[in-house]
């Protein structure tokens, strides 16, 4: 709990992370948000299954990067699979309330993978993240730059962003169709650029070959946001490989933008 100036006491937002078998980047996803004002918890898929905890709980659903359940099948498949199957009810329910949705990596891979992105399709896959084009596990800093979206806690923030990528299945693929549904809905929240700030299907600087260099999307309602980029692992400055050079050129990490204003958007609603 915190007091705000005028008087006003707010409650401090909390933040179900979510565990299963095979993710990697829950300690570093927990970390960002308390860093920035939430109160997270892991909580593991059982409990949600058993109900020994439930989503009504949080504010946010927090779904981390890694490698879930090895990977099986596809990346975040059985993850989602599960989801599905034995929380469909309660995602639904979590949604309709008004609660926000993260995805990174892997849980981003999970996301599409339920529906949930990019059209809030709860148990139908209108895209999906397939492996790079490089052929290989691509684990580097990119750049990316936010779009004015639809998404709720970041529209219009344009800001170039340096943030870490680490995965095998990160090309942004959907059909003719959809594609251009997400682009006419204004979901696209992040796109790859080159050093000009311009969106670019080049390789390195767009690491999978993602179409119209598509790194994060949001859903109709803009509560639900996933990206492969991983914001969690620049909260600090000294975790930028070249933070000694910047001269104090960085006031803030780049992974800041988000969890900055979707915990004060949580507060808000």
């Amino acid at each position: 709990m915190e007091r705000t100036l005028g008087g006003n006491i707010q409650m401090k937002p909390n933040v179900c992370i979510l565990r299963a078998d095979g993710i990697n980047c829950d300690w570093e996803l927990h970390y960002a948000f308390e860093k920035f004002g939430a109160v997270p918890e892991f909580v593991h898929i059982n409990q949600l299954r058993d109900k020994s905890k439930r989503l009504k709980e949080f504010q946010i659903l927090a779904l981390p990067g890694g490698f879930s359940y090895g990977d099986d099948i596809a990346s975040g498949k059985v993850l989602a699979v599960e989801l599905i199957s034995f929380l469909k009810d309660e995602l639904q329910k979590f949604i309709a309330k008004k609660g926000l949705v993260l995805g990174i990596c892997n849980g981003f891979q999970t996301l599409i993978r339920t529906g949930l992105l990019p059209f809030n399709n709860l148990g139908r896959m209108d895209a999906t993240l397939a492996p790079n084009e490089s052929g290989r596990f691509e684990c580097r800093w990119v750049k990316i730059k936010t779009e004015d979206s639809k998404c709720l806690f970041l529209s219009g923030s344009d800001q170039a962003l340096d943030l870490a990528v680490n995965h095998g299945e990160g090309k942004f693929f959907a059909n003719d169709t959809n594609l251009k549904k997400i682009e006419n809905q204004n979901l696209v929240v992040f796109r790859y650029v080159n050093e000009d700030g311009k969106p670019t299907q080049q390789y390195p600087q767009n690491p999978n070959s993602s179409l119209n260099a598509i790194a994060g999307v949001t859903d109709p309602t803009g509560r639900i946001l996933g990206l492969m980029p991983h914001p969690e692992k620049f909260v600090d400055n000294t975790q930028h490989p070249n933070w000694r050079r910047f001269k104090g050129q960085i006031l803030k990490p780049h992974g800041a933008l988000i969890f900055e204003n979707m915990i004060r958007f949580a507060k808000s609603s």
